[in-house]
């Protein structure tokens, strides 16, 4: 059942980073309740091509996974589950969360700190949008925006409100209820794109073949946040 948590609250996770973080590299394990979970088609287990030359294999719930977690009440009430794969081209992009989130939790953990909800920025942007157009004429005025960013822990930017791939919200070694943005970043990130994500205030993650490249961007911009690791 824990796997099938971690899957719906990421939506979609490479079989081998599920085998990694889930099962502590157990692989004949991982491979064993795949198979069981998908044939109580619980799971999809299926492997895309990313580029000309690599595939991915991911895991994702399916409705029935899904209404599982939701009927038993495996996940508490406040944190989103999620099911079926939606944005296959940015399969590669949206699997990596996972990682980045452990990447995360383990620096939560080593500071005294617990890890207790993850959202994606589908959530954010949802819950963002709805307020703002709850402004109805005033959707425009930089004072209604600042407001409502500053309600969801955002800040305005340029006039946008950036929104990040993924918040986690952590209990501090104090018992306060904090939370960090993570934005994954590409190659394909523009220079302003970055800017405007590292102005936010989030915390920047790259993977190490594009991390050379994010951090001369930075240089170029004269922007002081660093790029961790993936």
């Amino acid at each position: 059942m824990n796997s099938l948590k971690e899957i719906g609250k990421f939506r979609v996770i490479p079989v081998s980073d599920l085998a990694k973080f889930a099962y502590g590299g157990n692989r004949a394990r991982t491979e064993k309740d795949i198979r069981a979970l998908a044939r109580q088609s619980l799971l999809k287990d299926r492997t895309l091509e990313i580029s000309r030359k690599k595939t991915l294999r991911v895991v994702t719930l399916t409705k029935a996974g899904h209404r599982l977690l939701t009927n038993t009440d495996q996940v508490p009430d406040d944190q989103p589950i999620y099911h079926r794969l939606v944005k296959p081209r940015e399969v590669k992009h949206d699997a990596d969360l996972y990682r980045l989130y452990q990447k995360e939790a383990a620096r939560i953990e080593r500071g005294g700190g617990r890890p207790v909800r993850v959202l994606l920025d589908y959530e954010l942007k949802r819950n963002l949008n709805r307020d703002l157009a709850l402004l109805g004429p005033d959707k425009d005025n930089a004072a209604r925006k600042s407001e409502v960013a500053e309600k969801h822990g955002l800040q305005v930017v340029n006039g946008k409100i950036p929104v990040p791939d993924l918040r986690v919200e952590y209990e501090s070694p104090e018992l306060e209820l904090r939370h960090v943005d993570l934005e994954l970043a590409t190659r394909d990130y523009r220079p302003r794109a970055m800017a405007e994500k590292a102005s936010a205030g989030f915390s920047l993650y790259g993977r190490s073949e594009d991390a050379a490249r994010l951090r001369r961007v930075l240089d170029e911009r004269e922007i002081t946040a660093g790029i961790l690791s993936l």
